[in-house]
C-alpha cells in the first residue's frame, strides 16, 4: 500500500509538473493588434505572416486535425531540402468547409517565402497572408466539431447584433499540444469589414 501511494504521489507530480510547463513555455505566437474588445469577442488585425499550408478533403475536425498535423509536422520536423527543424508556433490554423479544407502552420517570424526551406511533400505550400481583420472568440478545453459549430454560431450571433459585416469561413485556431490537458486555448475567427 505504501508503494502504491509513493507510485501515486510521484505520477501526480510528474502530470502537474508538465502541464505547468507547457503553460509556461514560450512558444513563438503569431502576433496581432487587438482593435475592439466586446463581452465575448474581439476585433483584431494580423499583419501578413508566412505559413505552409496543406489541402484536403476532409470534411471534419477530427479528419483534419491528424492527416494535416501529420503531414505539416513531417516538413517542419526536417522533412525540407535543407534538412532543418524548425520551431514549432502557434496558433495551428484549420480552415474546415464542404468543398476544400486546410491546415497551416504559421512559420517563425525569422522566415520569409524566399528564405523557408522548401518542403520535401509537394502537396506543402508556402504562401505569405495578407494583412486581415478578424473577429475572434475564445474558447476552452479539447475542441471538437460540435464546439467548432457552436462558437461560430456564438460569433456570427454576436457580430450581427454589432451590425458588424463578416465574410469568409469561419476558421479554427488552436493554440496547445494535444498533450497539454490544462489551461487550453482555443479560437474561431472570421474576417471582418474593418476601417
Amino acid at each position: 500500500m505504501k508503494n502504491f501511494i509513493i507510485l501515486l504521489i510521484a505520477i501526480t507530480v510528474l502530470f502537474f509538473g508538465t502541464q505547468i510547463y507547457f503553460i509556461m513555455a514560450k512558444t513563438e505566437t503569431q502576433p496581432y493588434e487587438i482593435l475592439k474588445k466586446e463581452t465575448d469577442f474581439e476585433i483584431r488585425k494580423y499583419p501578413p505572416a508566412t505559413m505552409a499550408t496543406v489541402s484536403m478533403n476532409a470534411k471534419s475536425y477530427k479528419e483534419l486535425s491528424s492527416s494535416g498535423f501529420r503531414t505539416l509536422a513531417s516538413f517542419i520536423f526536417g522533412g525540407n531540402q535543407s534538412k532543418k527543424s524548425i520551431a514549432m508556433t502557434s496558433p495551428v490554423r484549420m480552415d474546415i468547409n464542404d468543398s476544400q479544407s486546410s491546415m497551416s502552420f504559421v512559420m517563425p517570424a525569422e522566415y520569409t517565402k524566399d528564405n523557408l526551406p522548401k518542403p520535401d511533400n509537394s502537396a506543402i505550400k508556402i504562401e505569405t497572408t495578407p494583412e486581415e481583420y478578424v473577429a475572434a472568440i475564445q474558447f476552452g478545453g479539447y475542441a471538437n466539431d460540435e464546439d467548432l459549430k457552436k462558437y461560430a454560431a456564438k460569433l456570427k450571433k454576436s457580430l450581427e447584433a454589432k451590425n458588424i459585416e463578416y465574410f469568409g469561413n469561419f476558421r479554427f485556431l488552436g493554440y496547445n499540444a494535444p498533450y497539454q490537458v490544462l489551461d487550453r486555448k482555443n479560437e474561431i475567427i472570421v474576417s471582418v469589414r474593418w476601417k
